[in-house]
């Protein structure tokens, strides 16, 4: 009796033992099962990951070329414009130029024929007073067997656009002695010149080279006059600044010194950014000051 006893609590013992063992073993294969699952979701999880990555890499690439593509385009068309741009400029020029030739040719004709007409009217003039009729004698008058045949009436010389120059060559003529030293050959083509054409866009200049022309042979009241004549009748020419510098100087030799003060400072004053307000400034600092 007491062995089946001690026989039934050994097994009681055992089997009390035992169960813990393969709840632990349980357990343990349960979470062996979740770690691998986990394993497999995180693999899944970066095999997805990564085909996105690959996806998204595609889109930009093909977005990038897309805006290679539309960059190429606009700078073609950029290109494009540009040329025609240019082209259209460049026809503008050739424009621009053909029509400053023909206007400068219509100029040249323009003067030739004002030189003709001037020049018509010249020999009419000329053709008029010799065929007028010359003076009636008086026949009752005795008549003088010792008086000199009458002298054919006297003619006048033709003036200088009988010769068919037009403003243009005249005024280079004068000027081609000017700059050569000819001084008075200057001064009376320059004076023909204003006197055939007054209303030329040359005439204050050529009234100018005058006065320069007298300053060059120290005839200072001359050159004064000259000026003098620039700024009375050619206000708002580029020469007119000239003119009261130059008048300033030819008062200074003249020993005119107040007076080169006041055409100085006039040309200062009104001038001050041109080359001859400068010049002037410079000038007026040389001369001392009134107390």
């Amino acid at each position: 009796m007491t062995k089946n006893v001690s026989l039934a609590l050994g097994l009681l013992l055992a089997s009390m033992v035992t169960a813990p063992a393969s709840a632990q073993n349980r357990e343990h294969q349960q979470m062996t099962a979740d770690v691998r699952m986990l394993q497999e979701q995180s693999q899944q999880l970066a095999i997805t990951l990564a085909a996105l990555n690959q996806a998204l890499t595609d889109s930009i690439k093909a977005l990038n070329a897309r805006l290679d593509q539309a960059n190429e385009a606009t700078r073609k068309g950029f290109a494009d414009q540009k040329l025609t741009i240019d082209n259209i400029v460049e026809g503008v020029q050739v424009i621009r130029e053909r029509s400053n030739d023909t206007n400068v040719r219509i100029g040249s004709l323009s003067e030739e024929l004002e030189a003709m007409r001037l020049t018509v009217q010249a020999l009419q003039a000329l053709q008029q007073s010799a065929l007028a009729p010359p003076p009636i004698a008086d026949p009752n008058a005795p008549i003088d067997p010792n008086a000199p045949a009458a002298a054919p009436a006297p003619v006048a010389p033709p003036p200088p656009s009988t010769a068919g120059l037009s403003p243009t060559r005249m005024y280079d003529t004068a000027r081609a002695d000017y700059f050569s030293g000819q001084w008075a050959s200057a001064i009376n083509g320059f004076e023909a010149f204003l006197r055939t054409f007054p209303r030329s866009e040359q005439a204050d200049d050529a009234q100018l080279n005058i006065g320069e022309s007298y300053y060059s042979q120290n005839q200072f009241p001359e050159a004064i006059a000259a000026y003098n004549l620039v700024i009375q009748n050619y206000p708002g020419t580029n020469s007119v600044p000239t003119a009261y510098y130059k008048r300033g100087l030819a008062q200074q030799q003249a020993g005119q010194t107040d007076a080169a003060r006041a055409s100085w400072e006039t040309v200062a004053k009104n001038f001050p950014d041109s080359d001859e307000g400068r010049l002037a400034k410079q000038q007026l600092s040389k001369i001392p000051t009134k107390p």
